[in-house]
């Protein structure tokens, strides 16, 4: 099956064929740099890393580009707020950035462009549109005529005279400089007040926020490049202007296919700085290892909203501890079975049968899935089926009695097999990338500290569990079971008897 994405110009799922065979050009629109990044931004950048990992793990050579928008009326006040020059909180908050993007896990863009470091190339796309008549200068501003490019509105679907009928009814400040009421700032002039500007043929000033995009992706990726991203709250104003101002200023194609990714909820409602319900992602990491929110964002097709709850969260920490625990269980049944010989019976049982079934299928199944449309959902459902027959093969007894003691032939060849597979096919989602015994421990310390007990507490309680458990007090055992949930810790019956705190 060939990669099919949906492309948010034709609103339609259609073959992804790259302008170059063998190399893909993708631009992703990068954050304003001027606080720290929230889960929303979370969910946007680990979408378009797991669509570039599939894209190089499928075998096209991918340049990713990924912008700082560093110059912006939020990051001036800020700066005039502490009285501090704008490159201070930029810097401050694109190593932010990175630190927080580190720990989800995310792949380096191949570029990263600033936006003030671009500024003669978008005063040339300007000129260049002024020169076609699709651009006029009012008083130090430069404005886009959205009259004079017909197919404005093609890719939000929206009409013209209901923009203008929407931009009437606010309150504009520039209005009296503007032919139309729809039209957008290419170019605005200084005010003394910003103390940021830049010279230019209309005199000093600084972009508007449209033209930083046209210029740059032009730069970096030429003209009628593979893949333009972002969320879904880009699609209209900024990307339909980027759109516009691109294809007007020279006739070209701007990008092939559009991709845009959900919004992040909170109980139902569309997440907000207005209405204050805003999660930071290193507030989230705080809680949970930046893999479980990995989990929570692909566990749900990047073109539906997702709704992150501290249950959601919860229910993807558990899927994550289900998987490193059937890795951590094959990495112990292996090195239980090293040194010992094969004996020549081959393992029997439904679940070697059904294992090999699987395994003939599991990739071609999750390529499909990451083909049709980076369906990641579907994907890692294919994670949790090799995770339960991992489970399926590590509870039953394989050393046999004599000596030595001896293996059935071939358990460890799908027992290892299952394993790496699913390492691998996780490692293109980005999960997985841990030692398990590692990735599980953190979860405890973690537990352990959120808990506000101590080690030495949680030992005596599980202690207390097990003396509850050996006299047959399933009551009290459950009581001190729940206790220790209510508090972030919970446990896991093994076979032995013995008990695992985990993170809950």
């Amino acid at each position: 099956m060939a990669l099919q994405i949906t492309n948010s110009l034709t609103r339609k799922k259609e073959p992804f064929q790259p302008v170059t065979p063998g190399k893909v050009r993708m631009y992703v629109c990068g954050v304003t740099v001027y606080d720290y990044c929230h889960v929303g931004h979370g969910r946007a950048y680990t979408v378009f890393d797991v669509i570039v990992r599939w894209l190089r793990h499928s075998g096209y050579d991918v340049t990713y580009v990924r912008n700082f928008t560093d110059v912006d009326d939020k990051i001036i006040k800020r700066a005039n707020d502490r009285g501090v020059e704008p490159s201070m909180i930029t810097t401050q908050f694109i190593d932010a950035f990175h630190e927080d993007m580190n720990k989800l896990g995310l792949v380096p863009a191949t570029i990263e462009p600033k936006a003030t470091e671009h500024i003669p190339e978008m005063i040339e796309v300007i000129q260049a549109l002024i020169k076609r008549g699709h651009a006029y200068a009012s008083d130090g501003d430069v404005y886009f005529s959205v009259a004079s490019y017909a197919p404005y509105g093609k890719l939000s679907k929206k009409n013209l005279e209901d923009l203008r009928a929407g931009a009437s009814d606010r309150v504009d400040p520039e209005a009296k400089k503007k032919k139309d009421p729809a039209d957008f700032a290419l170019w605005k002039k200084a005010k003394p007040e910003e103390g940021v500007s830049w010279k230019s043929p209309w005199g000093d000033g600084r972009p508007g926020w449209h033209i930083e995009c046209s210029a740059m992706s032009r730069k970096y990726l030429g003209d009628g490049f593979d893949i333009h991203g972002g969320g879904e709250d880009l699609l209209f104003p900024h990307h339909e202007n980027e759109l516009a101002q691109s294809e007007a200023s020279n006739g070209a194609e701007f990008a092939k296919t559009w991709v845009h990714n959900a919004f992040v909820q909170m109980n139902s409602e569309k997440m907000s700085k207005s209405i204050g319900n805003v999660v930071k992602i290193r507030d989230m990491l705080a809680e949970f290892p930046g893999e479980v929110f990995r989990h929570f964002v692909l566990n749900a097709h990047y073109r539906k909203p997702v709704d992150f709850t501290d249950e959601t969260m919860r229910q993807s920490q558990d899927a994550m501890v289900r998987l490193y625990d059937a890795m951590r269980k094959a990495n112990e049944k292996l090195q239980t079975h090293l040194g010992h010989t094969m004996r020549i019976a081959p393992p029997e049982g439904e679940e070697f049968d059904e294992a090999e079934v699987f395994l003939k299928t599991m990739e071609t199944r999750f390529a499909e899935a990451m083909d049709d449309d980076f369906n990641t959902s579907s994907a890692m459902s294919l994670l949790y089926e090799s995770a339960r027959l991992i489970n399926r093969i590590c509870v039953r007894p394989s050393l046999t009695s004599g000596d030595p003691p001896r293996v059935p032939r071939g358990e460890d060849t799908v027992l290892m097999e299952l394993r790496e597979k699913t390492k691998r096919l996780a490692n293109v989602l980005g999960l997985l990338v841990t030692e398990p015994e590692i990735w599980l421990t953190d979860l405890l310390d973690r537990g352990a500290a959120a808990s506000g007990l101590s080690q030495e507490e949680i030992d005596a309680k599980i202690e207390e569990r097990h003396a509850a458990r050996r006299r047959k007090d399933f009551k009290a055992a459950d009581e001190i079971r729940a206790w220790l949930k209510e508090r972030g810790v919970v446990l896991e019956d093994k076979p032995d008897g013995s008990t695992h705190p985990k993170r809950g």
